[in-house]
């Protein structure tokens, strides 16, 4: 069974609460997941949040969705994914943030596809990201229950626990693990479609406004086209780039 695990808690340091804040009227994390349901590859979806009391919301909101919710560590990240992927009988896992509400079904059944057709134990689109040609919140990894068995049980780094995946492909120790990255022909790794900022939210709102207005369902290449030729979304991904980032 492939199950995507949505990691999601309030307690963002840069934007607090920007999993639930309103985008085209409903919680980002619900857009996200009304996107992520139509991947072909995936059979379930499970939102994994934290065990302290300000993820609550999080919870509640999910049983009031009729979502799959588990919560667990706040800081061992993987242990949160482990445990939830071992309660639902995972065999492979898509692993996804919620502060990106633009994910791509296709994007994720190309990266799921890459991982069972040449039997890796993980694959991911934007990374590593110094190699990556997708935009910067288009974000997919994909990892089979065996592999994330072995980075449960033998990371020990606090990087490594909080980070999830940074066992299968940052260190000495990726090179116990068959990895692959999916690419597409043109480079477009300087596109942000992420929400880690206020600055994130705004063109966020403005892109789904965008996909609403024209009907469509605002595919990565409906979003690209519109981050390259809407001048407010190119002003807004020039000011990140050039400006080294948000100020923080």
């Amino acid at each position: 069974m492939n199950i995507a695990i949505i990691q999601a808690r309030m307690g963002s340091s840069r934007l607090p609460g920007k999993v639930l804040m309103p985008l085209d009227g409903k919680p980002i994390l619900k857009y996200q997941i009304e996107r992520v349901v139509k991947a072909q590859t995936i059979d379930k979806v499970v939102v994994a949040t934290s065990n302290l009391e300000q993820d609550d919301v999080i919870f509640n909101f999910c049983i009031s969705e009729n979502i799959e919710c588990y919560r667990g560590s706040e800081d061992d990240v993987l242990s949160r994914y482990y445990d939830a992927a071992i309660k639902h009988q995972a065999k492979n896992i898509i692993r996804l943030t919620a502060d990106c509400p633009f994910s791509d079904p296709k994007v994720i059944d190309g990266v799921v596809n890459k991982l069972i057709n040449e039997k890796l134990d993980y694959a991911a689109n934007t990374v590593p990201p110094e190699t990556s040609t997708f935009p910067d919140g288009s974000d997919v990894e994909v990892f089979t229950l065996s592999a994330l068995t072995t980075a449960y049980e033998e990371a020990v780094l606090p990087a490594d626990r909080e980070h999830v995946t940074f066992y299968f492909w940052k260190g000495e120790e990726a090179q116990k693990f068959k990895t692959g990255q999916y690419g597409q022909a043109v480079n477009d790794s300087r596109y942000r479609v992420t929400v880690d900022y206020p600055e994130d939210y705004e063109l966020a709102k403005k892109l789904a406004q965008l996909i609403k207005q024209a009907n469509v369902f605002g595919d990565l290449p409906f979003i690209l086209d519109a981050l390259k030729s809407t001048p407010e979304l190119v002003a807004l991904n020039d000011q990140y780039h050039f400006g080294i980032g948000w100020k923080k």
